[in-house]
């Protein structure tokens, strides 16, 4: 029989391979893993809530376990859990983004670690031979021999033509992403095994007692997508939720416009290419952003004479 928490808040014996024993430098390292898995899992990105729901239910953790508290107060398995993440941004595997949605690099997506690989990882970034540095330096591209004159800024144009040149697994992931990133959680692609042309699904925490689905769609167009596509939508969503959301690399005619908030139906918000890249721009995602700085001539004045 295993025992239960113990005097000092901790459990040990769990079904996991991850147990949950009095902290040491180890102990964080334990969730690096699993914290990789769940979010390739997820489609390469997940909100804190999407990966510690994922955790919790691959690694089996009982009732009882996840009871265990911290001397704050907060649940010890999701405190940890907290901390590896912190763990796995200095090493470079995760993304630092400043709004809650964790995500992996380059480097973590293709990364599987065990038990053994993660505890070393921490001890070498512990003693200094593995530093938030290297790790960043070694996920950027090798330098060139180009002038120090730096390139024109893309056009918002260019940004749509690599979006329009994803391919349509590609583009649905990074819809997903954008979504997570505009504050919606349990995101979710269908794929390939699409539900009526339905690509996606998620919820919109408007307060801490209102919340609705949303299902979405995520097409790569060059022209326009016409009412047809969003009368279909309509018939699609009917009795399934309250909302939906038309994503597309196109533009949108002015009876699909209409379509989407015709009475009687869900009405449907729709982001078209334009809107996309402005998205992008303002959630600081697959953008890189520039100051630009302009001659103050009339500042310039008082010195030309």
């Amino acid at each position: 029989m295993s025992p239960g928490p113990s005097k000092e808040g901790t459990c040990v014996d769990a079904p996991s391979t991850l147990l949950l024993m009095k902290r040491d430098s180890d102990s964080y390292a334990r969730f690096y893993g699993p914290i990789l898995d769940a979010l390739r899992a997820l489609g390469g990105s997940g909100t804190p809530k999407e990966v510690k729901a994922w955790i919790i239910a691959d690694q089996g953790f009982t009732d009882e376990q996840l009871a265990v508290r911290t001397k704050t107060g907060s649940p010890a398995i999701e405190n940890e859990i907290h901390w590896a993440r912190q763990g796995l941004v200095n090493l470079g595997f995760l993304e630092g983004s400043v709004r809650g949605v964790w995500a992996l690099t380059p480097a973590g997506a293709s990364k599987h670690l065990t038990l053994d690989e993660a505890k070393r990882l921490r001890r070498d970034m512990q003693r200094g031979r593995y530093s938030a540095a290297q790790a960043t330096a070694a996920n950027l591209p090798a330098a060139d021999d180009s002038p120090d004159e730096p390139d024109a800024p893309d056009s918002p144009a260019r940004l749509l033509d690599v979006l329009r040149d994803l391919p349509p697994a590609g583009f649905e992931k990074l819809c997903q992403r954008i979504l997570r990133e505009a504050g919606f959680s349990e995101v979710h692609v269908t794929g390939k095994t699409g539900d009526g042309g339905i690509d996606g699904h998620g919820t919109l925490v408007v307060n801490s007692l209102v919340s609705f689905r949303v299902l979405f769609q995520c097409k790569r167009y060059q022209g326009t997508v016409s009412s047809k596509e969003i009368r279909d939508f309509h018939g699609t969503m009917m009795g399934r939720t309250d909302k939906g959301i038309f994503l597309t690399t196109g533009t949108f005619s002015r009876d699909a416009k209409e379509e989407a908030v015709r009475p009687g139906t869900p009405p449907i918000e729709l982001v078209d290419g334009d809107r996309l890249v402005e998205l992008m721009e303002n959630l600081r995602l697959g953008v890189i952003p520039r100051t630009v700085y302009d001659v103050d001539h009339r500042f310039m004045e008082e010195f030309s004479s």
